[in-house]
């Protein structure tokens, strides 16, 4: 399966989801003043797209996650999706057939009525279509889509995939008027018309104006008047500016780590009764080998790595506990989490089996080695954090490693070339499953792009999970690719993101939209 993924692009430290409101007393901007309760939310990155057959981008799926409707849906704090635009879903035929029967009296925005017709075409289309910057890769496994009648449609795929409901509970799923979009083209007049509890008003590159879909039928309990997203475009000081003199009322995908850190510890926060909200989150950082290095693609190299890499203090130093270490491929609060690496390698630095290591495959000299960093895409703290990795690995006395940066066009087109040994790579789950951490990273024709192959994985564990209904099921094969994958080193996990909300008072709802399942709920936010 040929998979484009999300890959983390936030500037923010460590790719975190970061929200701060600001309380009645202080002005608020713009769009906010149209009602009470209506909310501007400014964040650093764009959107790039308002069709959901091209965007693959967070900022394009926070608009399709509030715009459009899918079949199905992740609610609030479960990572199992249940039936949105559809009234059920079910899976016949051993996982390769998957039926839906729409709900009642379902509507787009602009009044069309959106049956099954529209669903077979707007997943046709996004197939068809076939953006490189699309979602089609995760529809792959769907063989042919029929509408036998107007509130039935019927998915036949060509291998069981257990995961193919959270699939399309995602973007990839969302639903769109057949009589408004081409078939075989992207819409280019930045207009959107979906199905979903908000209606996009307007939108150019400084902002996107949401109102009310009062036309919405579906599982969503809109708590808030509108939603104004005001674009930053990487700008940090701008948005904290924003943020100080109220220009706007939450800062989303924007502030440092450090920022976050300082506003937890603020007397000055408190006192104004400001809370710190934290969420749950599936994104991870690894740090990845080019197995055809002739520095790294050696084992010993990359175990002597291992075992010097202090993620403690990374988190600590870095991202000010703004994140947590990380041991494994799938993350915490996902199906099949453990501890692989940490089992392997310790907690903390053990130079003395660093040294084992290397003198067992006679490397008696200082190890050369360039980390190799893209800050423009994985935010200013990723270099910090090389660096940091870095001064870990010298300070053993084993490693002569510097980091560079490249921007980031450079810098793919240097990994998909093999010229970088140690790179870095972060990532946005799609779906939180344990699928979407694995198959991406070591199925056929994966992301890393590192030459890395295990055919056991790619031939019997990836297969054999993907066809397992019951997700617990999954487990025990998991653990086993975790540890082959520890034992391999292809990539080295270092952390898992938090999210974080910082709200006064008179705001609540912001704990359901900081989830794994990545879904930032408009809805779910309201003033009183």
């Amino acid at each position: 399966m040929n998979v484009r993924k999300r890959w983390t692009r936030t500037p923010i430290g460590a790719g975190l989801a970061v929200a701060l409101l600001s309380s009645c007393g202080l002005q608020t901007g713009g769009d906010a003043s149209e009602s009470d309760d209506s909310i501007v939310v400014g964040m650093s990155d764009d959107v790039l797209a308002s069709d959901p057959a091209s965007g693959y981008d967070p900022g394009s799926w926070l608009l399709f996650n509030n715009v459009f409707q899918s079949l199905i849906s992740f609610p609030r704090g479960s990572s199992t999706p249940q039936p949105e635009a559809a009234k059920s879903c079910a899976f016949e035929n051993g996982n390769r057939t998957y039926r839906c029967t729409l709900r009642d009296g379902l509507t787009f925005s602009n009044g069309d009525s959106l049956t099954s017709k529209d669903v077979k075409f707007s997943f046709d289309r996004a197939i068809r279509i076939n953006d490189p910057a699309g979602p089609a890769p995760l529809l792959s496994t769907i063989a042919e889509i029929t509408a036998p009648d107007a509130r039935t449609v019927v998915f036949q795929l060509t291998v069981p995939d257990a995961t193919f409901p959270s699939k399309i509970a995602s973007g990839a799923g969302s639903i769109v008027d057949h009589r408004t979009y081409p078939a075989d083209s992207l819409r280019t007049d930045g207009q959107a018309i979906g199905s979903g509890p908000y209606e996009l008003k307007s939108l150019d590159k400084s902002k996107a104006v949401f109102s009310v879909n009062s036309g919405y039928r579906g599982t969503a309990q809109v708590k808030n008047s509108g939603i104004t997203l005001n674009f930053f475009r990487g700008d940090q000081k701008k948005l904290a500016s924003a943020l100080q003199n109220g220009d706007v009322d939450v800062a989303y995908r924007g502030l440092a780590a450090q920022d976050i850190a300082q506003l937890e510890e603020s007397s000055a926060a408190a006192d104004k009764g400001i809370d710190v909200v934290e969420g749950t989150s599936a994104e991870v950082q690894h740090l990845v080998f080019n197995m055809k290095d002739p520095v790294v693609g050696q084992l010993p190299v990359r175990k002597a790595i291992a075992y010097l890499v202090d993620r403690d203090a990374l988190v600590s130093e870095v991202y000010h506990s703004t994140a947590t270490p990380l041991y494994s491929i799938v993350p915490a609060g996902i199906t099949a989490h453990n501890t692989a690496f940490f089992d392997m390698y310790g907690g903390s630095p053990q130079p003395d089996k660093a040294e084992q290591a290397l003198r067992a495959a006679h490397i008696t000299g200082k190890v050369k080695l360039t980390l190799w960093s893209t800050p423009s895409r994985y935010g200013p703290s990723t270099d910090n954090a090389f660096r940091a990795i870095a001064k870990q690995l010298n300070a053993s006395g084993l490693f002569d490693a510097k980091v560079t940066s490249l921007p980031f066009e450079e810098y793919e087109t240097r990994i998909a070339a093999g010229e970088l040994g140690v790179y870095v790579k972060g990532w946005v789950p799609d779906y939180p499953d344990p699928d979407n951490f694995t198959q991406p990273f070591f199925g056929t024709d994966n992301v890393l792009q590192n030459g890395y192959v295990n055919d056991d994985i790619t031939g019997r564990i990836i297969p054999a999970t993907a066809a397992l209904a019951e997700r617990g099921a999954t487990e025990r094969a998991f653990d086993e690719l975790q540890e082959d994958v520890a034992e391999d080193l292809p990539i080295l996990p270092l952390w898992q993101g938090k999210q974080y909300a910082v709200a006064y008072e008179n705001i609540s709802g912001l704990q359901w939209t900081l989830d794994a399942s990545t879904v930032f709920r408009f809805w779910e936010i309201s003033k009183f």
